[in-house]
């Protein structure tokens, strides 16, 4: 296999046309440039070169090799700059949440990269223990959590609060436990832990959301409030997701006297190497949930 150094020596010479300014532009001496016209000949068994004193014309081999050497130094030269160039805003970050959040963080992600089309946003929407295993398997960039993490190689800051709100259909006036307990729960993946969290500290009556007659379930964060519209049910979702719906007119949000709110914690893997794209997209995602 041809050296590089040598071929980047041979290629330099051939295009100054001269020893001593070939050494110079190498940061060489003219020997250094000589040795290593002279390793390349013993390598392929043949004259590079054809020495006129302090001339030189090149052989069909020396020919040759300049035209496809060069291409190869260039392409080193091209692979030397894409591995040591860190963008800000290029390339593509993968990012994970639960649903709540995520209808309010993709869409300003989404105006970041129209902002910056050489960033590439990858958004999932899953839960938890989903999101804590991406993190830890390296298959996600930046994943947020609302729950503590239990691996080790997951590492959790605290960087905003999302309130829990009850929502009713638009004509519940007052939210009582009698009131609730006649329509039913919308329930959804994350039901039973949001009505223990919330409902826990505001109803005396409040032991476990099964008291309640289950009246529907969607998986889909942006439709589980379109039952409780319907007058079909109420629920308890976190606030992002009851500020996307689309018909606020249609349901009510009532806030409780003893306010509950979940912590959001922004995730990476505790060894993973953070280029500046996904440094850039953690400060994007702290400046959207201020």
């Amino acid at each position: 296999m041809i050296n590089p150094v040598l071929l980047r020596s041979f290629c330099t010479l051939v295009e100054v046309g001269h020893f001593t300014r070939s050494a110079d532009r190498l940061n060489m001496t003219q020997s250094g440039i000589s040795q290593h016209i002279r390793k390349l000949e013993a390598q392929l068994g043949q004259d590079l070169l054809i020495r006129e004193g302090k001339q030189f014309t090149l052989t069909d081999v020396g020919q040759r090799l300049y035209v496809e050497g060069k291409q190869i130094i260039n392409s080193l030269s091209e692979l030397e700059q894409r591995v040591t160039t860190d963008p800000d805003f290029e390339g593509l970050v993968r990012v994970m949440s639960p649903g709540s959040i995520g209808l309010k963080l993709y869409r300003y992600l989404l105006t970041l990269q129209a902002e910056y089309p050489k960033l590439v946003i990858d958004y999932r929407f899953a839960p938890n223990a989903t999101i804590e295993k991406a993190i830890a398997e390296h298959s996600v960039d930046i994943g947020f959590m609302t729950r503590a993490s239990t691996l080790a190689e997951v590492s959790l800051k605290p960087i905003a609060e999302e309130a829990l709100l009850l929502v009713t259909p638009a004509d519940v006036v007052d939210p009582s436990w009698q009131v609730l307990t006649q329509l039913g729960f919308i329930d959804h993946p994350d039901g039973a832990y949001h009505s223990s969290l919330l409902l826990g500290v505001n109803y005396p009556e409040f032991k476990h959301y099964n008291q309640f007659k289950k009246a529907g379930f969607s998986n889909q964060i942006n439709l589980i409030l379109e039952p409780v519209s319907m007058g079909l049910g109420f629920t308890v979702l976190p606030a992002h997701a009851v500020a996307a719906f689309p018909s606020p007119e249609k349901v009510k949000v009532h806030h409780l006297a003893i306010p509950v709110a979940e912590t959001l914690y922004l995730g990476v893997h505790l060894n993973k190497f953070m280029p500046s794209r996904i440094k850039s997209v953690i400060a994007a995602t702290k400046q959207c949930l201020l």
